[in-house]
């Protein structure tokens, strides 16, 4: 009925969702849709408006997820190797995966549990494959170890990780943020992550192509980091561009000496990464190890082996770590500092106000200390929006600038953040200049 009835549209879409079942099937759907059509005309006559014209032109539109984009950004990226055992909520991600393994010329794998999963991709990405996993906090659980394993042996995968209420089972099928400081702290002892958190599903398809790169450049570990909102809500977008992505694979070693080292001493912490097969002795050691890939206890290499590690870290910072987006004016009565897939609906509410600008944050480690301390330093009031109980990213804010945001508001009923809330909150915001820690929502206690 909101169109007016022109139901040319529905009935070419119930023709082709039942094409492989019998013709009366498809004809029956159509006397149903018909049949509601005339319903709700005779009972709601003058009631409904026409709310969905037909468009004068059609330009051409993709209805994808979040996990939708990340298969498709790895299948641009040159992927060649992918284990996931299913969670919620990025057990899609295989179901676009797995029909398109002979097309594209990748390997997908459903491994028995997560543990086989990340080290199957490690063995794969070892032998010289882009290789990636996804998995949900959950899963992330039991892939502590071999993401540890993973930062020891220099080997890159790329890791999507899925975040939903927890702990334990938790919330299956609701969004939260709840696994940032899980991610940049899980496993034993420090050593180099990169932690990228898109916000909508172009950034999910961007990022995680040049999550692939990055791994392969700094020899490591890369998180894609997204939440269940993001992870599994369809979202209409332009067709994805990577006519300028370029395959980047960093350092590779391949011709054969003698003399190679596969964790050779280099100023930027990153080594020279040979195959196996290419006659080169090459050694991946869980241990500590010197430059050889022997095991190594001494004092002496422990710390050059940690330094030159940690250095990967500096360098990414340096070279590659992009300045933040703002969105809104460069001077506002208020900021807000969000990130994830709040960034749909914070930009809708942003419509609405000409004094109120929105830093949306990405790149979660490395952190863009010095761009945020100073941008935060220079804004007149600042709110930060999660969905979590802690305030995860209000933690990392503070721990890399000391900068304490005074405005507060987490969300931890498993429900994203909606327009109305956000748009009656920035309402209060402007004209309160009381500064309060708001936790919960309307749907949720507030304590």
């Amino acid at each position: 009925a909101l169109t007016g009835g022109n139901l040319s549209a529905l009935m070419a879409l119930i023709d082709e969702e039942f094409s492989a079942k019998k013709k009366d099937v498809a004809a029956l759907n159509k006397k149903c849709a018909e049949a509601g059509y005339g319903y709700i005309l005779n009972e709601y006559e003058g009631s409904v408006s026409t709310a969905l014209k037909p468009l004068s032109r059609r330009p051409e539109r993709l209805i994808v997820s979040g996990n939708d984009a990340v298969a498709l950004g790895s299948i641009a990226a040159g992927m060649q190797f992918a284990a996931v055992y299913p969670m919620t909520p990025t057990s899609n991600i295989l179901h676009v995966l797995a029909p398109h393994q002979e097309e594209f010329g990748f390997i997908y794998k459903q491994p028995e549990d997560e543990i086989s999963a990340i080290t199957m991709a490690i063995g794969a990405s070892f032998a010289g494959a882009r290789a990636m996993v996804a998995t949900a906090g959950g899963g992330f659980c039991l892939m502590t170890e071999g993401y540890g394993l993973a930062a020891m042996t220099e080997t890159p995968v790329v890791i999507v990780v899925g975040m939903r209420g927890g702990p334990s089972t938790g919330l299956p099928t609701w969004t939260e943020q709840g696994d940032l400081q899980f991610v940049l702290h899980a496993s034993q002892g420090t050593f180099p992550r990169l932690v990228l958190a898109p916000g909508d599903v172009e950034e999910a398809f961007h990022l995680t192509m040049q999550a692939y790169n990055l791994a392969e450049k700094y020899q490591g570990p890369v998180i894609i980091l997204m939440d269940k909102h993001l992870c599994e809500s369809p979202a209409v977008a332009a067709p994805f561009s990577y006519s300028d992505y370029r395959i980047e694979r960093g350092k590779i070693f391949d011709k054969y000496d003698e003399k190679y080292s596969r964790y050779a001493w280099s100023a930027d912490g990153i080594s020279p990464r040979a195959f196996p097969g290419d006659g080169n002795h090459i050694m991946a050691n869980s241990d500590e190890h010197n430059e050889h890939g022997y095991s190594a206890e001494g004092a002496e290499n422990r710390v050059r082996m940690m330094k030159k590690r940690l250095q990967k870290m500096a360098t990414c910072e340096q070279k590659d770590l992009p300045t933040p987006t703002v969105y809104g004016p460069a001077e506002a009565d208020l900021t807000i500092v969000s990130w994830g897939s709040n960034k749909g609906v914070i930009l809708d509410a942003l419509e609405k106000y000409t004094n109120v600008n929105f830093l949306h944050l990405t790149w979660l480690n490395p952190f863009p200390t010095e761009f945020v301390r100073t941008f935060l330093s220079q804004s007149k009031r600042v709110a930060i929006f999660e969905c979590n109980y802690g305030g995860q990213l209000d933690q990392l804010i503070r721990e890399k600038t000391g900068h304490d945001i005074k405005e507060k508001w987490f969300k931890y009923d498993g429900r994203p953040f909606f327009y109305e809330e956000v748009s009656a909150k920035i309402e209060n915001l402007l004209r309160s200049k009381i500064s309060a820690t708001i936790v919960g929502s309307k749907y949720s206690p507030t304590v």
